[in-house]
């Protein structure tokens, strides 16, 4: 599993965040570090897809259930869950946007934020 080193709260959610992902064996899953961009809205982004909208759905129940399992954090605001094609949980410090696959490739979140560090995550499969 990855770890990010440990220097901060939103770091350690961002590990318990891709672990709740890779329990529901999310694709694709990218981390991107924000810190250094002046006004960015948020300490990092984590983004994966699912091979469905059920998947998605499943991916951010699993991540909200390990993250308030683990550091007893819940997200501060949840968008998107009624159609399931792009769920965002922003726990402010750090922002999930689990993706289906195609509604990924069209807002090509990555791109917007090509001046972020990126981490890309193996799947596990």
């Amino acid at each position: 599993m990855y770890k990010l080193k440990k220097e901060s709260n939103s770091q350690a959610l961002c590990d318990a965040i891709v672990e709740g992902m890779q329990e529901n064996k999310a694709k694709d899953i990218v981390i991107l570090d924000l810190r250094h961009i002046t006004n960015a809205v948020t300490d990092f982004f984590v983004i994966c897809s699912g091979e469905s909208s059920t998947q998605v759905d499943g991916i951010s129940s699993t991540v909200t259930r390990h993250t308030r399992k683990v550091l007893s954090e819940k997200p501060w605001h949840i968008e998107g869950k009624t159609n399931s094609e792009w769920v965002l949980l922003d726990y402010v410090s750090v922002v999930v946007h689990i993706f289906y696959k195609e509604a990924r490739h069209f807002y090509e979140l990555e791109d917007l934020w090509s001046d972020a560090k990126r981490t890309d995550i193996p799947d596990l499969n």
